[in-house]
């Protein structure tokens, strides 16, 4: 989908910090409870300091759900997680995205025409009935409905393994987009083997495969991935090993196969933060996940060394839009009653993205 945000005034691009700092608290105090700020763990500190709560894109729209009392909902992360969040907050509830270019690469990878197209080629060759598809929780509220409609669930990178373990319950394979990296260390996590798998290439002719792959295999992985996570290679964790003696080395399911066979902890991003929470005072850690948590999750654990497993410091370029200029924006608007950025799903594509959210939450 393509977005334009259109370019702020100069009052907003030209303030200085504490400016901008002093009318954020101005207009966060102005809106009260009527405002519930939503900050995700890779947001920048400018950002993340006015959140009333932080998490995952999951349990921010849990949050969201749970605050009644908030009509406007600024979710400051990236545009699948505010359609999330006005998937499951209220009819009277607003969700606002402070910067509507604030997209999420891995879930541009896979769209529903292309999976659609997908699935009508695979019914040509399998049988449909016996193919579940999963989809990942960073994709668009029209894959979400897309897997409600077709008897499969939402997963998240926590609860993937029982999603999965649910899925081959009701059928011979699945299809897993957009993030072929969870699907395939999920599913090596379970007992499959690579013969078990086969990457499925939308821009592709039936996926780069042949008939008898799409018969044969029960992962059809999706070819879609973070633009984080890959970053992450064997030779950042060999080389952590080499320099600091007696690392634990800490990564995101996201990451490879390649480098989750290599660490020592692999999970979410809540995971992570409790590992790192966990570790002993003195503790030396490498963390394979984005860099403004890997530095937020080292200021705030002085007594441990905690560092990125890539030397070359990669952040969210699409998270990294939200900042300091685009939320004093958007609040300034709220408090003219002035609503921007307002992110709305239709009612037919929320009513089955919920059924797919439902049926993993049911899971788990």
């Amino acid at each position: 989908m393509f977005r334009v945000q259109a370019p702020l005034a100069e009052r907003y691009t030209g303030a200085d910090p504490d400016d901008l700092a002093a009318r954020i608290g101005a207009a966060k105090a102005g809106l009260g409870e009527r405002l519930f700020i939503l900050g995700h763990h890779y947001q920048r500190d400018e950002v993340m300091s006015w959140a009333d709560a932080r998490g995952d894109s999951f349990g921010l729209s849990r949050m969201a759900a749970d605050n009644s009392s908030a009509d406007y909902v600024v979710f400051c992360g990236v545009h699948f997680m505010a359609e999330s969040a006005d998937i499951l907050t209220a009819d009277h509830q607003q969700v606002v995205l402070p910067d509507l270019n604030a997209g999420c690469s891995m879930a541009g990878m896979a769209d529903l025409d292309a999976v659609e197209e997908a699935w009508e080629a695979l019914d040509d060759v399998v049988d449909i009935d016996r193919l579940v598809p999963i989809t990942y929780m960073n994709s668009s509220a029209a894959l979400k409905a897309f897997v409600g409609r077709h008897g499969g669930a939402v997963c998240t990178s926590s609860n993937a393994r029982a999603v999965i373990t649910w899925a081959l319950e009701r059928g011979d394979k699945l299809l897993f987009f957009p993030d072929q990296h969870l699907g395939r260390n999920t599913a090596f996590q379970l007992g499959y083997d690579a013969a078990d798998m086969r990457v499925w290439d939308p821009k592709r002719d039936f996926g780069g495969l042949d008939e008898l792959d799409a018969k044969e295999a029960t992962f059809l992985l999706w070819k879609g991935h973070c633009s984080v996570h890959q970053r992450f290679r064997v030779q950042h964790v060999e080389a952590a090993r080499t320099e600091h003696p007696g690392v634990e080395v800490i990564v995101h399911p996201e990451c490879s196969h390649e480098v989750v066979e290599l660490a020592d902890q692999v999970g979410s991003t809540d995971y992570i933060i409790k590992a790192v929470d966990a570790a002993p005072p003195g503790s030396t850690l490498a963390i394979g996940t984005e860099i403004h948590l890997v530095q937020r999750l080292a200021a705030e654990h002085r007594d441990k060394t905690v560092f990125s497993l890539d030397p070359l410091i990669c952040p969210c370029s699409t998270m990294f839009r939200i900042d300091a200029a685009h939320l004093c924006w958007v609040l300034e608007n709220l408090v003219d009653s002035n609503v921007v950025n307002r992110i709305t799903v239709d009612p037919d594509t929320a009513e089955w993205a919920r059924v797919a959210l439902q049926r993993m939450l049911d899971i788990t």
